[in-house]
């Protein structure tokens, strides 16, 4: 398989709406479902879920 085809590049969108996006790589063997975590969204300042957008 080719790099990308294992661990593509995500964007994780903040879901308190502010728009913010964090960028990261997930392996779709471990995480076929669009990952979600909850991280710090410095606009609203405050941990809020991101999920991942496609």
């Amino acid at each position: 398989m080719a790099r990308n085809d294992l661990r593509p590049v995500i964007k994780l969108r903040s879901s308190a709406g502010t728009g913010y996006t964090y960028v990261t790589r997930k392996n779709r063997r471990n995480d076929p479902d669009r990952l979600t975590l909850r991280k710090y969204d410095p606009i609203i300042r405050q941990h809020v879920l991101f999920r991942e957008e496609r």
